[in-house]
């Protein structure tokens, strides 16, 4: 029988699936991929043979003031690897530069001090200076007009700055493609009703708004013009194992660079679908299962395996709980799915709801199979998410069995919904 320890935030939760009831598995050939060479010596590889611009230090060179955007505290960006190397490329164009390192927060809530000396480790944090982005913030300003129509307004820090760059993760993204390079501007810097804007129920029902579609993807197409416009002169991004290591690092310009590690990624990510009545799907563990609204993500992976009406069983530790207090009153206030994404669809893009877009993602899959949620989150929180609480996986199989009418329901397994795209 096939045993499995599922990522559940910075453990596992085990299960073994009775033979006669399995599937298959569809896992990323990432998920297991071992790097050929140190983290940093990929990462300063890609720094000195940047895709389609200049080297850093070159970049740098009579720049007086940069600003390095990183991420926050959702994402498993290794940043005490990359930052430290991209400060001493820019300091070795400019030893006096003035440097700010602004964590790239979109709409999320602010990373607290202990999460960004966690993240950058103590000299960086005690050494550099770190502003963390408030999308509310009334000192923003605006670069003008998306191509959808919606006003481009980001950081001041960031539009004022002579040289601005990013770090960056590439992983399959459920709605805008890919991770990294250009997300660092838009949702990461941007003002809320830019980032509303871009992530309207139109552009979310989209055919071309899914994992690994650039082309023809609008909110792809908006945030790439959002980069170009704010001058997005650099980027370094990687790609991780489920260890979290680095496996692939590439630099450049932030479309041409991007695009040659989604290359990458999209060549090693990609499982067949194995249809089953139950799967099991995770987030990745830590810090992608902090909370319910992230873990939607890993959720759609599982959709595109769960025949019609089956139950997908969601492994999340959620610990921070639902994380977004818009994005649950929208589920505990109305209960009746078809007519949530009615009034979403109804929406004009200038009036987007906070959190609307993932309110109408996590709709779509629920409309598609039942969801029993195994975190830590409270069990009437899950409930008023439409979904039924469990604490096991044991504990998870045995209500989705109970929801499919089944003891012999077929089961599929996905390791990490996060990294995988199951075609």
């Amino acid at each position: 029988m096939p045993d499995f320890l599922f990522p559940y935030g910075k453990g596992f939760l085990p299960y073994t699936v009775p033979a006669s009831r399995f599937r298959g598995e569809m896992v990323s050939r990432l998920h297991r991929y071992r790097p050929a060479k140190r983290p940093e010596e990929l990462v300063d590889e890609s720094l000195s043979h940047p895709v389609g611009t200049s080297p850093l230090h070159k970049l740098a060179e009579g720049k007086r003031r940069a600003v390095l955007v990183t991420s926050d505290h959702t994402r498993p960006v290794p940043s005490r690897i990359i930052i430290p190397r991209m400060l001493a490329e820019l300091r070795r164009g400019n030893p006096s530069m003035d440097i700010t390192i602004l964590v790239a927060t979109g709409c999320h809530r602010e990373t607290s001090p202990s999460e960004l000396e966690a993240k950058f480790g103590p000299e960086i944090f005690r050494n550099e200076r770190v502003a963390v982005h408030n999308c509310d913030s009334p000192d923003m300003a605006n670069l003008g007009k998306l191509p959808s129509g919606g006003d481009l307004v980001v950081n001041r820090l960031a539009a004022e700055a002579d040289l601005l760059v990013a770090e960056g993760c590439i992983e399959p993204h459920f709605f805008a493609g890919y991770s990294g390079g250009r997300k660092s501007v838009l949702p990461g810097i941007a003002g809320r009703g830019t980032v509303l804007y871009n992530h309207n129920a139109r552009f979310m029902a989209h055919p071309a708004a899914r994992a690994g579609i650039l082309d023809g993807n609008p909110v792809h197409d908006d945030m790439i013009f959002a980069a170009r416009a704010a001058r997005l002169a650099f980027i370094c991004n990687v790609v991780i194992n489920a260890e979290k290591e680095v496996i692939y690092s590439v630099s450049g310009d932030c479309d041409a660079a991007h695009r040659e590690g989604a290359a990458f990624l999209s060549a090693r990510c990609g499982a067949r679908r194995v249809e089953a009545d139950i799967v099991i799907s995770t987030n990745g563990g830590y810090p992608l299962d902090q909370n319910i609204y992230q873990a939607v993500k890993g959720m759609t992976a599982a959709e595109a395996a769960v025949r019609e009406n089956g139950v997908i069983i969601m492994i999340a530790e959620s610990a921070d709980g639902h994380g977004g207090e818009e994005f649950y009153k929208t589920f505990r206030d109305e209960k009746d799915l078809d007519r949530m994404l009615a009034c979403f669809m109804k929406t004009p893009p200038e009036n987007t709801r906070v959190d609307q877009w993932q309110s109408q993602i996590f709709a779509r899959v629920l409309r598609r199979a039942g969801i029993v949620y195994v975190s830590k989150a409270p069990g009437g929180m899950v409930r008023d998410f439409h979904m039924a609480p469990a604490r096991s996986v044991g504990e998870a199989v045995e209500k989705a069995d109970a929801m499919t009418g089944r003891k012999d329901a077929s089961i599929a397994v996905i390791p990490d919904g996060v990294s995988v795209i199951v075609t």
